[in-house]
């Protein structure tokens, strides 16, 4: 039987200097295998611990990943995070939905679509928000597991091999990637970060979870566990919303398994484009309380 095998996504790149080294013939080898080749040979030099400690781990035959980017005015990134996103060796699916975008973006949606099959784009006719543009995105998703993928660089797609392994696994139902939990980012806010621990903890007085990162974009669900909510937040209340959902299903007879993986992260300043803010976050807590009490 076939299978797809999840295996971090390389550049082809090298850093070294002397044609003759190790890890130049390594890449090299590698480069010239196909996928399943590849992933043995790595499971043979490291071993098979090791290797699905980084990823490396054999994807079921048929298995297919809904990557769902919501985006608005992200001419500057969208390009290469499609690229990044494709990079990654998952059958997949990569769903855009554009919320009324004002500059270059649409345009350049319209060319991957053309590029790439297994890019579909969304066109909002107004401007919503994040939670109003994941809505439209799950109703379309057709894949076994649903990734959501933030439309900048702030989150790396070859994580994704790690963030559904749990799922893989049969271990987990719902996947956080958490920044706070060992792995590198860039350092920026404080008063972000002291927002978002904040945001954390009260989420998780209300719903009996012990997340560390609620608000991190990288959420991963089997398909199923979104057929049974309904989206109802616009905007960043999306977050909390889905968290506290996930908990409430968690508490009945059939609940929802959910695991913290640690990821990387990348984040942008207001510069860059960043759009959250601290309207978002008083929205948050008006959440962490709607959706605990209300449906």
């Amino acid at each position: 039987m076939r299978t797809d095998l999840a295996t971090p996504a390389t550049n082809g790149t090298s850093h070294a200097t002397n044609g003759s080294s190790p890890l130049v013939g390594l890449r090299r080898q590698l480069a010239e295998l196909d996928q399943a080749e590849r992933v043995e040979l790595l499971r043979a030099l490291l071993g098979d611990a090791a290797c699905r400690q980084v990823g490396v781990y054999p994807i079921p035959a048929g298995f297919k990943l809904s990557v769902v980017i919501p985006c608005y005015n992200e001419e500057r990134w969208i390009r290469e995070l499609v690229r990044r996103v494709r990079a990654v060796a998952i059958p997949k699916e990569i769903i855009i939905v554009d919320d009324c975008s004002t500059d270059g973006t649409r345009a350049i949606l319209k060319e991957l679509e053309a590029e790439a099959k297994e890019v579909r784009v969304i066109l909002q006719e107004r401007n919503q928000g994040k939670g109003a543009a994941l809505r439209e995105g799950f109703k379309q998703a057709t894949g076994d597991v649903v990734v959501v993928q933030d439309a900048d660089l702030e989150y790396d797609p070859a994580e994704y091999p790690r963030l559904i392994q749990p799922i893989i696994d049969d271990q987990a139902d719902v996947v956080y990637g958490s920044r706070f939990i060992g792995e590198r980012h860039r350092v920026l806010y404080f008063w972000h970060s002291v927002a978002n621990k904040v945001l954390t903890t009260l989420s998780n007085m209300f719903t009996n979870l012990n997340l560390t990162d609620m608000e991190t974009c990288y959420k991963v669900f089997r398909r199923e566990v979104l057929t049974d909510i309904t989206v109802k937040s616009n905007r960043f209340g999306f977050e909390p919303e889905i968290t506290a959902k996930v908990a409430k299903k968690r508490k009945g007879r059939s609940s929802w398994r959910v695991y913290e993986v640690p990821i990387s992260y990348s984040g942008r300043t207001y510069e860059e484009g960043k759009k959250i803010g601290l309207r978002d976050a008083i929205n948050a807590l008006f959440c962490i309380i709607r959706f605990r009490y209300f449906n």
